[in-house]
């Protein structure tokens, strides 16, 4: 075939290298360029919100991840989580159904409900958070959100939570208070333990029981301390002669 069909290279050699040079820089745009988007073996993995239902490509998908690719990453939905002191100190796991919605092959927008598993692990605090990456709704032209579940503590009718130790309020007469005495102490987990005061209890006095507050995460193993505080009891009314007897006895004591 005569050369002369074809446009000289010679003669549009810039040309043709500016054409070739704007080619290349617009495929790069097609290229994954985030980790995650590659596997240990080096290769691709496909993203969540390019994924139809059995795991394989969306047909007629454009993949972009580029800086000028404009998908955008969507805020997360952030949930709480409510637990009690029992769960957060000895773990549990829980299970939530979501709904949320999802694009079909076909571009239309269905609702799926999905149920998530979460390993509450013992000394979680509140505040502790776990992310489902791309669990959450599906958008046109978006990444899939993701959900974020925020750990708080419910309520406790005994026990107060400070960091690893708990905190308990337990009422003593003044009879016992000042002479001495033996009490049950009750224990997170439902139980009870003998605790001998030889010591005056006075307002504010504060025993600390060593090993039995909350797991303390970063340190497995190990557990804060039960802090007791006790509330003293005062009688209402004394009589003439009760009054007199306190007088005599505590006179010099204070």
């Amino acid at each position: 075939m005569d050369g002369s069909c074809f446009p000289s290279m010679n003669s549009h050699s810039k040309n043709a290298e500016r054409k070739i040079n704007h080619t290349s820089n617009k495929s790069d745009d097609y290229l994954p360029t985030t980790p995650r988007s590659w596997n240990r073996s080096g290769s691709f993995k496909i993203p969540p919100h390019l994924q139809t239902r059995n795991g394989s490509l969306r047909r007629n998908t454009t993949i972009m991840y580029s800086n000028s690719s404009g998908m955008l990453k969507p805020p997360p939905i952030e949930k709480k989580l409510e637990c009690t002191l029992e769960e957060l100190c000895y773990g549990c796991k829980k299970k939530i159904m979501i709904s949320r919605d999802v694009l079909t092959d076909t571009g239309e927008i269905v609702q799926e409900e999905e149920m998530l598993t979460i390993n509450v692990q013992p000394g979680w605090t509140k505040g502790t958070k776990i992310t489902f990456e791309g669990k959450g709704n599906e958008r046109p032209g978006a990444y899939t959100e993701d959900i974020i579940f925020f750990i708080s503590e419910k309520r406790h009718r005994l026990f107060r939570r400070e960091g690893d130790d708990l905190q308990l309020s337990l009422e003593i007469p003044l009879l016992k208070a000042l002479t001495g005495c033996t009490i049950l102490v009750p224990l997170l987990c439902e139980e009870q333990m003998n605790l001998t005061l030889e010591n005056i209890i006075y307002p504010g006095f504060e025993k600390i029981i060593p090993g039995q507050g909350m797991p303390i995460s970063r340190e497995p193993g190990k557990r804060g301390n039960l802090r007791i505080q006790f509330l003293v009891e005062f009688p209402t009314q004394l009589t003439c002669s009760q009054r007199s007897q306190v007088v005599r006895i505590l006179q010099g004591c204070c």
